[in-house]
């Protein structure tokens, strides 16, 4: 039982990364039509930003939640008005080519000069309340040893991901950018700014990348390869709950983890590929995805 409640925790929090990053990629897709396989990267990029603020400037983790999500939302954001904007209308294809070329190029420079092993980030000792330092230490369940960082990490994923779900799906602003992506010349009849509507959204998009980035450094440590590694997975996830969904993103990342933690206690060999033999299965089934609208 020790190791079941172990590997679902491991479970949650992969799930809360494959969430994270895969509503961004569903954001980018569902709004801009865009397969955005430079996601990884970008994800990469937030947390060696959170790595330069610390080791740099001494700014730690909780700033760094907040400006590195906005360093590389502008770094994001240029690439779509210099690059991407340029590929409007024409085959999913050249865009998917034009990201991983991108990607391709981030990655090398940071491995050129940073190497392929990863870098410590320190898990943030604030701030202090009581016996409670920071996010370090763990808590004991009964059942099991919760590491505070992790059951931090699971909830936050969720809020924010939530958060984004009912900002696009509930409000005036998300239904300006869905209108936009169906109909943009009706959309600028009314006097709003298409263009710059969806340069705004692409750099929200790779910021939810950067965010998970920043809470990934002191799980995994920072390196090149952490993007690449995950990239893969994540676009299995965005597959399984349906191409541009924001829900289908958040139920299918969580829900995932979570079978991909049961298949490490019950069945170690094939913890590696339940993810994609799952999505071969759900494409059978439903080829738009769980939770995607068929075109």
């Amino acid at each position: 039982m020790q190791a079941l409640y172990a590997q679902l925790l491991v479970g949650l929090i992969n799930g809360s990364f494959y969430a994270l990053l895969s509503l961004g990629l569903a954001v980018i897709f569902g709004m801009l039509n865009i397969i955005n396989f430079a996601h990884g990267a970008l994800y990469m990029m937030g947390a060696f930003c959170a790595y330069f603020l610390l080791s740099l400037t001494g700014i730690g983790y909780w700033w760094a939640l907040l400006i590195a999500p906005i360093v590389v939302g502008i770094f994001g954001m240029i690439l779509e008005r210099t690059m991407l904007q340029w590929l409007a209308g024409l085959d999913h294809l050249y865009g998917l080519l034009l990201t991983f070329g991108i990607a391709l190029i981030v990655q090398g420079v940071f491995q050129n000069y940073f190497g392929s092993s990863g870098l410590p980030y320190a898990i943030p000792d604030y701030p202090q309340i009581g016996e409670w330092r920071g996010l370090q230490g763990g808590m004991n369940l009964g059942f099991m040893f919760l590491p505070v960082y992790r059951g931090w990490v699971v909830i936050f994923s969720l809020v924010v991901c939530l958060a984004t779900w009912y900002l696009i799906e509930k409000t005036r602003l998300g239904a300006y950018v869905r209108a936009a992506t169906e109909n943009p010349t009706l959309v600028r009849a009314f006097g709003i700014n298409v263009p710059r509507m969806i340069t705004l959204t692409y750099g929200f998009g790779v910021a939810l990348a950067a965010f998970a980035g920043v809470m990934a450094a002191p799980i995994y440590n920072v390196s090149p390869q952490m993007g690449a590694e995950l990239i893969i997975v994540v676009f299995a996830v965005v597959v399984i709950g349906g191409m541009g969904s924001i829900l289908g993103a958040i139920v299918t990342g969580f829900g995932l983890g979570v079978v991909e933690g049961l298949t490490k206690v019950f069945f170690p060999e094939a913890s590696n590929t339940v993810i994609f033999v799952i999505m071969a299965i759900v494409l059978l089934v439903r080829p738009a995805g769980l939770f995607g609208r068929r075109a």
